[in-house]
């Protein structure tokens, strides 16, 4: 399977191609993988994600889902790459990792039918759909904020083309220890499903990115933390947590606020646990 990743090199961007443990560029030039600074392996014009689809996901809520799947927006601003820093805003608590599998798009659709999706499909990478659920009682509707702002969408390391997204695990971990595992086959709507559902109505375009949902487990982190999230067949995209140069302005807009909402939300669900839980590190 194909491995095409885009990095940095003499001060240009250069897209390469992974032979084993080295990035060749298509003038010859060869960097070892681990030397690399990495880019977002694409350019979309728009990255749209779904809601909930895994059902240890759905379980965890304790929720049932709707007939049919609810996305939303993640702005091209909060691109980050493999290696890059994930920025929790100094002021806020409750930045939550979700490791997800991530549909790029390599040919224009539109109203197209999932039988037909595949072939406009170029290949997956890996996501982290991380999660500033500080400002959930505002944004909750459009989880603009939450999901939206700057590095909160790590992609990587690389886009790989020929993957079989069928029976494929999916794991999480912090500081090296697992903290969700998971598998494409729990997903309730497949890749195919989601790109002909979003393409009904908005034109997808080469590079586009569709987030395809995160199974149970998702959770804080704090700053000085390394978050992986790792594939089978898609390799290991890897980001540290670190503290933003700045406070959130006081002086407009939302504040960060901890309500039970934001943190039966960061927590998992665990709604019976309102108004009891232990303190924690933050």
């Amino acid at each position: 399977m194909p491995d095409y990743r885009r990095i940095l090199l003499d001060g240009a961007v250069v897209e390469t191609v992974r032979e084993g443990e080295t990035l060749v560029a298509g003038d010859g030039r060869r960097v070892p993988v681990d030397h690399a600074r990495h880019l977002p392996p694409v350019v979309p014009s728009k990255i749209i994600a779904v809601h909930l689809n895994h059902r240890s996901r759905v379980e965890e809520f304790g929720i049932t889902l709707p007939d049919t799947p609810t996305y939303f927006h993640k702005p091209t601003s909060s691109l980050n790459s493999h290696q890059g820093a994930v920025v929790r805003p100094e002021g806020c608590k409750w930045l939550n990792y979700e490791g997800e599998v991530a549909i790029v798009i390599g040919r224009t659709c539109r109203n197209i039918s999932p039988a037909e999706a595949g072939d406009h499909i170029a290949g997956y990478t890996i996501a982290n759909d991380y999660g500033l659920h500080d400002f959930r009682d505002t944004d909750a509707g459009s989880m603009l904020r939450v999901k939206g702002s700057d590095t909160l969408c790590p992609l990587g390391p690389g886009l790989v083309t020929d993957w079989d997204f069928r029976g494929k695990h999916l794991r999480t971990y912090v500081n090296g220890e697992v903290v969700q595992n998971g598998s494409t086959d729990e997903m309730t709507w497949d890749m195919h499903y989601l790109v002909a559902d979003i393409a009904r109505t908005i034109t997808l375009h080469p590079g586009d990115v569709l987030l395809s949902g995160t199974p149970a487990n998702s959770r804080p982190v704090q700053p000085g933390d390394v978050v992986e999230v790792e594939v089978e067949g898609l390799g290991r995209l890897t980001n540290r947590i670190v503290t933003g140069p700045a406070a959130i302005r006081d002086d407009v807009g939302a504040q960060p606020t901890e309500s039970e909402e934001v943190l039966s939300t960061a927590l998992g669900g665990d709604w019976e646990f309102r108004g009891i839980r232990p303190p924690r590190r933050h």
